[in-house]
């Protein structure tokens, strides 16, 4: 289902914001789990993470994208659950790669912050402008 403008154009600005979230989250995690799943063997040697570890992070993202890409508007639970997990997933890349279970490349490295940095930046932005909206 296309998005467009105006059949956004009597929902509250709120209301937008909390849709814009998980989709913009959902926009990000397609093409990282289609790289994690189809390229984990490849990545392996560059990154110096187990394609197991990498093919299953990706199997995850899956039915999530699905979800998202598959309704008009997400439930405001569901949207509260995409936060709790983002705030996890990005809690968890760190000390991923500290935890000894791990042995990655620089590469690999910055890979896990990078996308740890995205997914905790795009849900910063969103709740930013989802409470500056509630505020207005």
């Amino acid at each position: 289902m296309l998005h467009t403008p105006a059949a956004y154009s009597n929902i509250p600005l709120i209301t937008l914001q909390v849709i814009a979230s998980p989709v913009a989250d959902a926009v990000a995690s397609g093409p990282t789990a289609a790289l994690l799943v189809v390229g984990a063997g490849y990545l392996e040697g560059w990154l110096g993470l187990p394609a197991a570890l990498m093919r299953e992070a990706g199997m995850v993202l899956i039915p999530y994208v699905t979800f998202v890409a598959s309704r008009p508007a997400v439930p405001v639970n569901a949207v509260n659950a995409i936060i709790g997990i983002n705030a996890a997933w990005t809690a968890a890349s760190s000390p991923l790669l500290v935890s000894g279970w791990v042995t990655p490349t620089l590469l690999g490295i910055a890979f896990v912050l990078a996308q740890a940095f995205a997914v905790g930046a795009i849900q910063y932005l969103c709740l930013q402008h989802a409470s500056s909206a509630a505020v207005a």
